[in-house]
């Protein structure tokens, strides 16, 4: 690594990527073997072991599955067979007969998917044309038109470029929860850490806050646990993820000319193609699948002011329709729903208390004023992201904000950034030595949380990098 005492030679850019999940290690790639391939040196700062898995794909729980088709998923945007020819020249799931469906379709474990985009890492890693420092970084400064970028084993690098290809910000526990139960046994703030399910026992009664794509994965690995008591999902709309359509369909409609001028009528055209597209005896998914694949079309012919309306108001309902479940994990939570072990209601909490042992949450039901009291042995938050909080998430993040080198989008899903994904200053001043990858992109590009929309937004990141070189 080129450190601040050894000063690199001008003719050959440094580009520092901080973050190597999925969104770091693709940019990285397509970079090291894209057209303008050694004409950089490409370091990756991960604290991992490995890059290329991030939170979504290094988990060991069996009951983790890719929430959209293997066909669909791919490192390369161009060749989106390439996971799935990766699967059947391994012989990666050989032994889970249960990834695949009767559509054909293939829902491997995440830490497949973790393994494939590490198995295309791997070669450039070996012959140096990627660097991986596994650490942290704790500052970045810019000094003299570089960046200066310390780790938190004390090195600097000194970069050209610097890429920030964070994860979203973990969820923020309602803070009236956190009063009350900080430091009770079973009150989960954070699921996604190793073993945080461990203290939870077979016959507890659990409320789950929230009830998107990270609750059901908590309610499927509880059942594989043994788990056979009750189990509550609360969220405030009590819209439960949907899973995938029962048969493959093809992008229906079309929702760019004429290009929408507000969220009105964009929802208006939306519900005007779901009931044509039930008329052609197809369901909704292909209708939201071309919304989707439109994405960034139709933000960007929306106001600011109507990207805010579609974020307060039908966000949720968007979530729940585009983040799909994988088919094994809607089937555990079908058949807990009909078995009665499973509650899905819209409330909001407005009360938490615990004698030590049981919790005790009062809750409001929506639609109605009265107050209820239910009695659970374990909480575990699962609310979505805190997008608004990204400069606060990490301290150097929070610095760059101060200096004036970041701000959080309008619409709060993450930084601003121009269509190029260079950071945009508070002065409004596109910073083309600073970029945006992935989810942290997200209110400019309006679509990018999942895949195809990462992977192509991680090919557009090093273009504009490469155009540099």
């Amino acid at each position: 690594m080129i450190t601040s005492n050894q000063q690199p030679p001008r003719s050959k850019c440094v580009v520092a990527i901080v973050g190597g999940g999925f969104t770091g290690a693709a940019v990285a790639y397509h970079l090291a073997t894209g057209d303008k391939a050694g004409a950089a040196d490409i370091v990756v700062f991960e604290p991992r072991t490995e890059i290329g898995k991030g939170l979504a794909y290094d988990t060991s729980d069996p009951v983790h599955r890719i929430n959209v088709p293997a066909a669909r998923m791919s490192i390369r945007p161009d060749d989106l067979e390439h996971f799935a020819r990766w699967i059947d020249q391994t012989g990666a799931v050989t032994n889970d007969p249960a990834a695949y469906r009767e559509d054909g379709s293939v829902f491997p474990r995440r830490s497949v998917f973790g393994d494939y985009v590490l198995a295309n890492l791997k070669p450039l890693l070996d012959k140096g044309a990627v660097k991986h420092v596994r650490a942290a970084v704790v500052r970045a400064e810019k000094q003299d038109e570089r960046w200066h970028v310390t780790d938190g084993n004390g090195e600097t690098l000194i970069a050209d470029i610097l890429v920030i290809a964070a994860t979203h910000p973990t969820p923020v526990p309602p803070a009236r929860l956190v009063a009350a139960l900080a430091g009770h046994p079973r009150f989960i703030a954070d699921p996604t850490a190793r073993a945080s399910l461990a203290p939870i026992r077979p016959h507890d009664r659990v409320l789950v806050v929230g009830n998107g794509l990270t609750s059901a994965d908590v309610i499927a690995s509880l059942k594989r646990g043994g788990h056979e008591g009750r189990i509550t999902a609360l969220s405030r709309r009590g819209l439960r993820s949907r899973s995938h359509a029962p048969f493959v369909q093809e992008p229906y409609g079309d929702f760019l000319l004429p290009p929408s001028a507000s969220a009105s009528e964009l929802l208006v055209r939306i519900r005007t193609a779901i009931r044509a597209a039930a008329e052609d005896g197809l369901s909704w998914h292909p209708v939201i699948d071309q919304v989707r694949a439109q994405g960034s079309a139709i933000w960007a012919d929306l106001p600011v002011v109507e990207r805010r309306r579609i974020v307060s108001h039908l966000r949720p309902y968007w979530d729940v329709h585009r983040f799909r479940i994988a088919p094994q994990v809607a089937g555990v939570l079908d058949a807990e729903i009909a078995a009665g072990r499973l509650d899905v209601l819209a409330a909001a909490i407005v009360h938490a208390g615990t004698d030590g042992k049981t919790i005790e949450i009062d809750i409001r039901r929506r639609g109605r004023e009265k107050v209820e009291r239910q009695i659970f042995d374990a909480v575990v938050v699962t609310t979505g992201p805190a997008h608004g909080n990204v400069l606060a998430s990490q301290e150097w993040l929070r610095r760059l904000g101060d200096l004036g080198h970041l701000h959080v989008d309008p619409t709060g899903l993450g930084l601003a950034c121009d269509r190029n994904a260079n950071a945009i200053r508070p002065d409004g001043v596109a910073d083309q030595s600073l970029l945006i990858a992935g989810p942290l992109a997200r209110g400019h590009v309006g679509e990018l949380m999942g895949f195809p929309q990462v992977a192509e937004h991680a090919l557009l990141v090093a273009g504009s990098i490469a155009a540099r070189l």
